[in-house]
């Protein structure tokens, strides 16, 4: 039987989708769905401090990452060694897009040399937008054997996917990843954003995350503002907002005296490229579509900024 340990929540949610959560030994600190995955040992922990500002956490990331490069030692996340041994894993699903998002596949390669008496299989994930999901849940599969599980969880959220309404005049939408220093989605983000019928403002479908200024912001002029910072929640989202909304450049744009600015759990959704992507694409259409379908998302997975 496979013995799984996943360092990636939207790669815990692949494993659970296909069917093999009885499969799961172990998880990183920010796995947390389904629910019932909590109860998994926990192998990774931040080496900085998630609830800080925006700003101080851009700070801390930076020195980390650069002591790591400088110095060769650990990244912006530990690995709990002992416990990985202890667990003696068949698979690590990991990830090759973000140092900062998750434990590095650096460090999971390293981590796994160290394991005594283990064949260990690695399976890094590598999205930069939707096909390159399908093709991770693909990749999973063929891994854990679930090829036909695979391909039924893939054509079952493409017609989910296809099923949701599309504006019938497109709306220029900016979405805020970070607050300080500003940064704009890419990849997945910006891809569904233009697959709705809305044209992506600064940042690109597919492109990497771009760090803009409130300028650039004014002289892009969107209709519409989302603010959907990595890795937090709506109530963090709401405090960077407020921030955001301190200044007085923000207020004077035209999409927040229209009111066209929403929040939505980041973490949860925009930023977790797995199965739930279907769902972010849910929030974004209920956001766009004023008219439009609703899923019951607005309020727990996305507010109105007023």
């Amino acid at each position: 039987m496979n013995r799984i340990v996943s360092l990636l929540p939207s790669a815990t949610e692949i494993v659970c989708a296909l069917g093999a959560e009885d499969e799961l030994v172990g998880r990183s600190h920010e796995c947390d769905f389904p629910a019932s995955v909590q109860h998994q040992p926990v192998l990774t922990r931040p080496r900085f401090i998630p609830e800080a500002s925006s700003i101080e956490i851009d700070r801390q990331v930076r020195e980390l990452t650069a002591e790591a490069r400088a110095t060769d030692a650990l990244g912006v996340y530990d690995i709990d060694m002992a416990l990985l041994q202890e667990l003696q894993p068949t698979h690590i699903v990991t990830q090759t897009q973000c140092e900062v998002c998750a434990v590095s596949l650096r460090d999971v390669e390293r981590a796994v040399a160290q394991l005594t008496s283990l064949d260990t299989q690695l399976i890094p994930l590598a999205p930069n937008g939707l096909k390159d999901i399908w093709e991770d849940i693909r990749r999973t599969a063929a891994a854990l054997e679930r090829g036909s599980a695979g391909e039924a969880l893939i054509g079952a959220l493409r017609s989910r996917i296809a099923a949701i309404p599309r504006l019938s005049e497109p709306l220029r939408v900016a979405v805020i990843e970070w607050a300080d220093p500003l940064m704009t989605a890419g990849h997945w983000t910006m891809e569904m954003i233009e697959s709705l019928g809305a044209v992506p403002l600064i940042g690109e479908p597919n492109g990497p995350s771009l760090q803009f200024t409130m300028d650039e912001l004014a002289a892009a002029d969107p209709d519409v503002i989302i603010v959907a910072p990595c890795g937090y929640g709506l109530g963090l989202t709401r405090r960077d907002t407020d921030l955001l909304a301190a200044c007085g450049d923000f207020v004077s744009l035209r999409a927040v005296r229209e009111g066209r600015v929403a929040l939505i759990d980041g973490n949860q959704f925009v930023n977790r490229p797995g199965p739930r992507v279907v769902e972010t694409m849910e929030i974004l259409s209920e956001i766009l579509n004023i008219d439009g379908p609703s899923w019951g998302h607005q309020g727990p997975h996305w507010q109105p900024f007023a």
